[in-house]
């Protein structure tokens, strides 16, 4: 939750920048946007992964005993989830007007796709409707890949299709904001 409600809600600087005239004089400048795009998803994400890291350090409190090769796979976890959940944001703040709006809507998107990510129970013990929910929830691979990294066990979905899905969504997500970029500065200089 660390991570997902740092990197979602980092990108509400997307609508101040809009709001002060800053996120305009981006589009405007000779800048490739994709340069905007990777820049504030990049910052934003290296932030929750800052928290994710540092919310790690007290894993051995949890009874998780985790030597080198194991926190730096957990840590490259938390920034591909972080990277990822920071592209969602972007996306959703690119469209909104309002950071009250950004709020709602959010939390609206956010606390269902958590509740039924696997965050809460596992996927092997949803039962109907909640576990095809479940299985298409992006965030369940998320939570599933950080379980596999954090070796916990029985967990599903498999290590390898949870890095493959999540890889796949965030790089979909980087994709997407791309363009939202694209069109917009498109709609400026018309």
């Amino acid at each position: 939750m660390t991570v997902m409600f740092s990197a979602i809600f980092s990108t509400i600087s997307i609508i101040e920048d809009r709001r002060e005239g800053f996120l305009l004089s981006m589009l405007v400048s000779p800048a490739p946007r994709t340069s905007m795009v990777l820049g504030k998803i990049l910052g934003a994400a290296t932030l929750a992964w800052i928290q994710g890291v540092i919310f790690l350090l007290f894993a051995p409190l949890a009874g998780f005993r985790l030597g080198l090769a194991e926190a730096l796979a957990v840590a490259g976890a938390i920034f591909l989830i972080s990277f990822t959940l920071t592209g969602l944001g972007f996306v959703i703040a690119w469209k909104m007007e309002s950071t009250a709006g950004f709020h709602a809507i959010m939390n609206l998107l956010l606390l269902p796709m958590w509740m039924v990510s696997g965050a809460l129970f596992p996927l092997s013990e949803a039962q109907g409707w909640v576990k095809w929910i479940m299985w298409a929830n992006p965030l369940t691979y998320s939570i599933s890949l950080l379980n596999h990294t954090l070796a916990v066990p029985n967990v599903t979905p498999g290590a390898v299709e949870s890095l493959v899905v999540t890889v796949a969504f965030g790089v979909g997500l980087l994709l997407v904001c791309g363009v939202l970029a694209a069109q917009k500065s498109t709609r400026s200089a018309a």
